[in-house]
């Protein structure tokens, strides 16, 4: 028995919920979907499928049977999409999502060089800073900053990011250079929904933490961009996000002789999903594009 056609069988008898609907869906007659089913369920030693009401319905091995079934077609299919990448470059679409402000400062000026190494590939950037539902939204990989909550997904570190306290000339003409992290709770603070309230010091051993205040709070980073630039607060952040205000001078860093915990950049991929040529190039090209 071919075990990847009784696989993809058995796949199609469970989502199409009958032998008939699997037989058109397959375009073989229904005779040999049984007979597959039949010889699978014998091979295995188990019954895979119940008749109700509502047709065919697995059992709970024949569930677990479908979701490592369905695994194992999708990783040979990509396995065959490899193979033919590798000897026609890549092609098609490759959906990734990624936060909105670190994409367009950081990827998306200099991602022509990768689309003319790969004339055949295309790119459907979904620009979000929320976690969204990879395989809802039909993500191939994501770019996650920060710590990772969902131990589902399969990820992998790829680079790393300096965070400051940082604002403009003009603020701290108007208000001070805070000399200390202590002097911070006298500073009006933009506070990034993500970040919190309460900020992380270290220098040397000395550990130390300072509740700031703030008259904004914005849940997305283009929304702390817009108010410490109209010198409305200073703010903690990576140095992704005012790359090119700090290398022109109208953004500061201060406190520089003490760390704030570095900010992560992930790869993420779908849980349980072999990451496909395509996604791992445009990931290896955005490592290189971030250490250079």
């Amino acid at each position: 028995m071919d075990r990847l056609n009784a696989m993809a069988t058995f796949i199609n008898v469970v989502e199409s919920a009958s032998f008939s609907g699997a037989a058109r869906r397959l375009e073989i007659g229904q005779p040999a979907v049984s007979k597959t089913i039949a010889q699978l369920e014998e091979r295995l030693g188990l019954r895979l499928l119940l008749r109700s009401t509502r047709g065919l319905t697995p059992t709970e091995a024949g569930q677990r049977f479908y979701e490592r079934a369905l695994r194992a077609i999708e990783e040979a299919d990509e396995a065959e999409r490899s193979a033919r990448d590798a000897g026609t470059g890549l092609s098609g679409p490759l959906r990734v999502c990624a936060a909105v402000t670190f994409t367009r400062i950081r990827i998306l000026p200099y991602l022509k060089p990768f689309l003319d190494m790969h004339p055949q590939l295309s790119l459907d950037i979904v620009l979000d800073d929320r976690h969204i539902d990879m395989l809802e939204e039909g993500i191939d990989v994501a770019l996650r900053m920060g710590s990772l909550s969902d131990s589902g997904m399969t990820a992998r570190k790829i680079a790393q990011n300096p965070r400051s306290v940082l604002g403009t000339p003009a603020y701290f003409a108007q208000h001070g250079v805070p000399a200390t992290p202590a002097d911070l709770s006298c500073h009006n603070a933009v506070i990034y929904g993500q970040t919190g309230s309460s900020w992380e010091f270290r220098r040397g051993s000395t550990e130390v933490s300072v509740a700031v205040n703030g008259r904004i709070k914005v849940n997305a980073a283009e929304g702390v961009r817009a108010a410490v630039l109209a010198d409305m607060g200073l703010a903690i952040s990576s140095e992704w996000m005012f790359e090119p205000e700090l290398a022109s001078g109208a953004l500061q860093r201060v406190l520089t002789e003490w760390q704030l915990p570095a900010m992560d950049l992930w790869a993420v991929y779908p849980g349980g999903r072999m990451a496909s040529a395509k996604a791992r190039a445009f990931i290896a090209y955005v490592e290189e594009l971030l250490s250079a």
